[in-house]
Order: structure tokens, then C-alpha cells, then sequence
């Protein structure tokens, strides 16, 4: 650009010399030097000339104006090319196309369709197969799905379809409207194939989920000779992943890796994202360490490799290694770092990422935001995720559903109903997620007649299929009200495939209700979908223990041990001051175990006064009543309880985690402790949150 300046200034005393008169060929080709070289400096002087010389009133002279308007939208002087081309005395296709072209590249459709009508009326010129393009892209940026259908039929009758690009800007449009169907007639039925036909239709059809015609695409795309471009590629590596493919996605990585395709920083993502999916954390790992130079993509998309198998340290950590490298963060990343402390429960750090956010400026990014609301619920602070979404400026439907999730997985079931309402009333429509919340709310307040009305009428109104996890909440919602048979009903009649875990919902009703008997025969049932369910054999051992059925228990652990079958320990940790404290019942490890077990002994005595009744039927063991109240002092989330309130600092929240359901007598005694200590102490188990404040429970006993 600076080697033209001087040149255009030699120019410009050419041409504004009064006795000086450039062919117009010349001035051509001086505009294609313009173009070419995006001067807007030397365009704007040669448009100067050719008013100057009067050159731009008559007919004559529309290629030189044609090349002008297009020189302008491409430098985004829209405004100016729309004056240019209202003052033109005559026009042609491609003016009109120029124009519309420059409204299509900044955002204005709508001005684009206008355009289009105007062309029609006021010049009566036909439109040809450069227009149409224009046209159906800017109908599927607007989304005027009837307008580009009604082009459709233009094309058709006129044969235009069979111009490559009319047909490809036809299957975009579809593919945008989420019409499949319409993508996949284009592609079937008009003859003539590129790269980027496949392109748009493989896209499309993953975006959409529709995964195996997606698979049949490609391989009528393998068996054509139609050479791959790196959007096939990351399309395809999109499709693996979504499939969890790691065969086709090995294939698919072997064949670029022969290909001259270059592995930019798009396909390298989109490789790492396919292992990553594909549960191969190890490979996606290799491909990064390959790369020779990384950015804020390419080290998002191992952050969520590992985020999505569970690795969520090995993300937390990479987030460290990719501020060292001087790489910032985007929104992106912050969303997997904050998903990754989720899945810590440590909010500890999340407060930290959240300062660093606000920082850089990505406070309001929706996806941001969403993650922040995760965060916080996940971590016990619902409180803090319900400020984030009053503060958020920009709400999705994921936003809506992590707050009514959020409320759901605490227990606040009218808090999430009441959201739930908002939701319908600001016009969003609820999806499958949303209800999960919703029904697994109405499961905490007994909500069986609502939760009924919105699995059988209410989701299918509104266009959502119910899944299992519906079912799952709805079976927990009416066992949790003793109706049992009701329940197992349903679970024999709905028409999805049940995995054990709906099953295993009923049977630990069972065992709340102590319905024994009932029980024994569902666990049956269960285990013999599943020999190795190791939750239904512990639950079944309980049912017989609670049932001083002290035969069936050593039966049942005879079986495990036979079977190889391990029961998974009860496990309480607790963070303070940024390190996790692990606690186990019974714990003797912890370097402060006689202090802790002394607090635990402590406490217990002080709220005996105040109700607190030890409940031995919560022993599972042949033992002495004695033994069974010694047994029950030392749970692991009172160990942890107790360490919080040696430790936290005044007047903060208790946070608990638990690995397994809170079992009654804890229950009850936290309540008590909160009351004693005037502290809040928040206990996740493996269902939900409990949070005790003042003597009482968030779940308010019905749990």
C-alpha cells in the first residue's frame, strides 16, 4: 500500500491536468490495479476524474461505474457505492449484483432481498445465475425461508439450478433453515458435484444429527473422485466425534496425513477435538505436542479433550502452561476452565478464574456466563449462580437451564418451577434438558400430578420427546411419595430402553419406604439385567439388614466376593484454605485425626439436649446397640463437618462433598450442628445438595 502512495500522487497530477483525457480502457485497467491492490485512495481519484471530464452521465461508460461500485463495498464504503449507483443514467446485471453483493458481505439481507424486487420493477432486467447466489444466501442470513423457496421454483423453471453455485448457495440456504431434506433433494436431484456441494451437505447434516446420512454421504464422497479440501477434513473429523468413531477417525487422519491438504490450525483442532470425543485423550495429546506453533484454539481444544474425559486437573494445569507460552484466553477457554472446576468442586478456584474473567473483558459473554452459572451450582454457591444470571445482559436456553437445573440439584424445587414460568413467559421455548430440571423439581416438592401432566401432555405440546432421564425423574418422583407400584408401572410401560440406574431409583424408594419385600424382587429384577450392578447388591444387603435379615446380608457379600464385586466406599472431602481434605468412616489417617475425632465427640454431645436421637437402624452390622451408635459417630461426612468448623474461618459456609447418598442419621445431625454452631453447611451427597441452616434442611426432610 505504501509503494502505491507515490504513484497515486503522480496520478493525480496527471489526471487533474484541464487538458488531459484518459481512454476509458486505460481508466479500467487503472481500476483493476485498484482493486487488486485494495487502494481506495487511487479508486477515489480516478472516480474524481472521470466527473472531472463528465464521463459518468452517459450510458456509455457503466464498466468503468461497475468496477468503481465494487472497489467500494470491498472496501466497505457502502454508502458510497449506493450513491454511486443511484446516479448511474443506465444499469445492468452487474451493477445491481455489485451492490448487492456489498450488502450481503455487511450484514444487510434484508437490503439485499429489497435489491432484488427493485431490479425486477424498475430496470425489468432477468435475473441470471450470479444474482440467485446473492439472493439465496441473503435469504438464509435472514431467514426468509419462503421467499428463498420461492426463488427455488424461479431457478428450476428457468434452468438456473444447474449453474454449480445456484445449486450450492441452495443447499446452504437448507441447510441454514435446518431443512435436511430440502439440502439433500438439491444435492440428489440436480446433477453436477464439487467439494463444496459435499461440504455444505455434510455439515449440515452433522449440525443437524443426522449422523447416518451423514455416513452415506461420505462414502458416496469416497467413491467419486472429487479431491477433499481441509473444510472436507475438519467436517469429517467433526462427524467422527460426534459417531465416537476412533476407526473411522483414524482412517480419516491417516488419509490427510498423505494428502497435500495443509494441517492448519482449523484442522489440527479439529483433530484433537475427534480424539478428545473419541475418549483417546493420549492421541489427542500427541497431535498437540506435534504442533510447532499453537494459539488460543488449538490449546482450548486440549483443555477440553481433557475436560471431556474426566481429566479435569490435566486442564487446569494446561491452562497454567498456556499463560507461560503468553497465549490469552478467549471465552471459550474460560468456559472449559470453569466446567473443569466444576467437576473439582473446587470453588476456591473458580472465584479466582471468575476475577481473571471480569479482567479480560468476557464477564458478558453469553458462553461465559453459562459456565459461570455451572460452575457456582455445582460447587454449593447457588446463591452466587443466581446473581451471575440476574447480572447476565444476554440469556440462551442453556442459560435458563443451568439456573433451573441448578435449583433442581439443590433441592429448590419452588425456586426452579418459579424460573421455569420466567423462561416461558420471555418466549423461550423449553427443550429437552429444561425438563429434566423441571421434572426432577417437581420430584422434590411431590409434584406428582404436575410432573405427570408435563411428562404425558406438556413436553409433547411443545415438541420434546421424553427420554430416559425424564423417565428416570418421574419413576424417583413417585417412589419418593410411596407409590411404588405406580412406579414400577411405568418403568414396564415406557417405551425406551431403561438402563439400571432407573431401576436402582426404585429400589433405594424401597429401601427409604422399607418396603422389604417389594424391594427383594426389584433387586432380583436388576440384577439380573446386570450381575455386576455393584449399587443394587449393596442395596439389597441394606434392604435385608434394615430387615435384621442377618442370613440374606451374608449371602449377598458372599455372592460379591464370589463375583469379584467390590462395594465402593463411603467417601467425604472438604476444602479449606485451597487443599482437600479426604475423609473415609472411621478414618485414622488424617495428621489431625484425635483432634477431629474429639470435635465429632464434642458436638455429638452438645446436640443430644437438643434432640438429637443416634438412629442404630441406620447400622448395618449384627452388632451391640453400643457398637452401633460408636459406628454411626464417626461417618465420614461428620469427620468432615467437624474439621470445617475447626478450620474455616467465621461465619463461611461448611462445604461437604460426598460420594454417596447421605445416609439419615448424618442428616440429622447436621441440621442440629448448623443449629448449634448458627453455621451453613452445605452437604452434596451423590443425589443432591442438602443445605442446613438454623435447625432445618433445604430439602425440608422429603428427600
Amino acid at each position: 500500500m505504501r509503494s502505491l502512495k507515490p504513484a497515486g500522487n503522480q496520478v493525480a497530477q496527471v489526471l487533474f491536468k484541464p487538458t488531459t483525457f484518459i481512454h476509458l480502457n486505460h481508466i479500467i485497467k487503472l481500476l483493476k490495479v485498484s482493486a487488486d491492490t485494495n487502494n481506495l485512495i487511487l479508486a477515489k481519484i480516478l472516480h474524481s476524474h472521470l466527473l472531472v471530464t463528465n464521463q459518468t452521465s452517459t450510458g456509455s461508460n457503466i464498466n468503468p461505474l461497475n468496477s468503481l461500485i465494487d472497489i467500494y463495498v470491498k472496501s466497505n464504503q457502502i454508502s458510497v457505492a449506493q450513491k454511486l449507483f443511484d446516479r448511474m443514467p443506465e444499469r445492468n446485471l452487474v451493477s445491481w449484483c455489485s451492490l448487492m453483493a456489498g450488502y450481503l458481505q455487511t450484514g444487510f439481507s434484508l437490503q439485499v432481498l429489497k435489491l432484488f424486487k427493485d431490479m425486477t420493477l424498475v430496470d425489468s432486467l432477468r435475473p441470471n445465475e450470479y444474482i440467485f447466489a446473492v439472493v439465496f444466501s441473503a435469504c438464509s442470513d435472514s431467514g426468509k425461508a419462503l421467499e428463498g423457496r420461492q426463488c427455488h421454483s424461479y431457478v428450476v423453471k428457468s434452468g438456473l439450478v444447474f449453474h454449480q453455485y445456484v445449486k450450492n448457495a441452495l443447499i446452504n440456504m437448507y441447510s441454514k433453515f435446518s431443512d435436511v431434506k430440502g439440502a439433500m433433494r438439491v444435492f440428489s436431484l440436480v446433477p453436477g458435484y464439487d467439494v463444496y456441494s459435499y461440504n455444505l451437505v455434510l455439515n449440515g447434516l452433522v449440525q443437524q444429527g443426522f449422523l447416518n446420512e451423514a455416513i452415506q454421504v461420505l462414502e458416496r464422497l469416497m467413491g467419486e473422485s472429487v479431491e477433499w479440501d481441509s473444510v472436507t477434513y475438519v467436517t469429517v473429523f467433526g462427524l467422527c466425534a460426534c459417531l465416537k468413531d476412533i476407526k473411522l477417525g483414524l482412517q480419516v487422519h491417516c488419509r490427510i496425513l498423505t494428502s497435500d491438504v495443509e494441517l492448519d490450525v482449523f484442522v489440527n483442532s479439529a483433530i484433537i477435538n475427534m480424539y478428545g470425543k473419541c475418549g483417546k485423550v493420549i492421541n489427542a495429546r500427541k497431535t498437540f505436542d506435534w504442533l510447532q506453533v499453537k494459539n488460543v484454539v488449538v490449546w482450548t481444544g486440549i483443555m477440553a479433550a481433557y475436560f471431556q474425559n474426566g481429566c479435569f486437573e490435566e486442564a487446569l494445569n494446561l491452562f497454567s502452561e498456556m499463560k507461560i507460552d503468553d497465549v490469552s484466553p478467549n471465552g471459550f477457554t474460560f468456559a472449559v476452565m470453569l466446567n473443569s472446576t466444576a467437576g473439582l468442586s473446587a470453588l476456591r478456584h473458580g472465584n479466582v478464574l471468575y476475577g481473571e474473567i471480569v479482567k479480560s473483558g468476557f464477564k458478558d459473554h453469553v458462553i461465559v456466563g453459562n459456565a459461570l452459572i455451572n460452575m457456582y451450582a455445582k460447587c454449593g454457591d447457588i446463591e452466587a449462580a443466581s446473581k451471575v444470571f440476574l447480572d447476565m445482559m444476554y440469556r440462551d436456553c442453556i442459560t435458563w437451564n443451568a439456573m433451573i437445573c441448578g435449583y433442581s440439584h439443590h433441592g429448590l424445587g419452588k425456586e426452579a418451577m418459579a424460573l421455569f414460568h420466567d423462561l416461558l413467559a420471555a418466549g423461550e421455548c423449553p427443550n429437552y434438558v429444561t425438563f429434566v430440571g423441571v421434572l426432577s423439581a417437581c420430584s422434590h416438592l411431590g409434584l406428582v400430578k404436575e410432573g405427570l401432566y408435563y411428562l404425558n401432555q406438556f413436553m409433547r405440546q411443545v415438541g420434546v420427546e421424553p427420554g430416559l432421564e425424564h423417565y428416570t425423574c418421574v419413576v424417583g418422583l413417585l417412589s419418593k411419595a410411596g407409590l411404588l407400584d405406580e412406579a414400577e408401572k411405568l418403568l414396564r410401560s415406557i417405551p425406551v430402553k431403561l438402563d439400571v440406574i432407573a431401576w436402582r431409583t426404585l429400589l433405594s424408594a424401597c429401601h427409604v419406604h422399607r418396603n422389604y419385600g417389594f424391594g427383594r424382587r426389584i433387586a432380583e429384577f436388576v440384577l439380573e439385567m446386570d450381575p455386576n450392578d455393584v449399587g443394587t447388591y449393596t442395596l439389597l444387603s441394606n434392604i435385608y439388614a434394615k430387615a435384621k435379615r442377618w442370613d440374606g446380608v451374608v449371602k449377598i457379600r458372599k455372592l460379591m466376593r464370589e463375583r469379584n464385586i467390590k462395594k465402593e466406599p463411603g467417601v467425604s472431602w472438604i476444602e479449606i484454605r485451597n487443599v482437600t481434605h479426604v475423609f473415609v468412616s472411621d478414618d485414622c489417617q488424617h495428621p489431625e485425626s484425635t483432634q477431629i475425632y474429639e470435635k465429632v465427640k464434642e458436638l455429638l454431645a452438645r446436640i443430644k439436649p437438643l434432640g438429637y436421637i443416634p438412629d442404630v437402624t441406620a447400622v448395618l452390622h449384627d452388632v451391640e446397640e453400643e457398637q452401633k451408635e460408636d459406628y454411626l459417630s464417626y461417618h465420614s461426612e461428620k469427620l468432615a463437618i467437624a474439621y470445617g468448623l475447626m478450620h474455616a474461618p467465621l461465619e463461611a459456609p461448611i462445604r461437604v462433598f460426598k460420594n454417596l447418598r447421605m445416609c439419615e442419621d448424618c442428616h440429622s445431625a447436621a441440621k442440629l450442628i448448623s443449629k448449634l454452631t448458627n453455621s451453613m453447611i452445605i452437604v452434596r451427597d451423590a443425589n443432591r445438595f442438602h443445605s442446613f441452616q438454623n435447625g432445618c434442611c433445604s430439602c425440608a426432610d422429603y428427600w
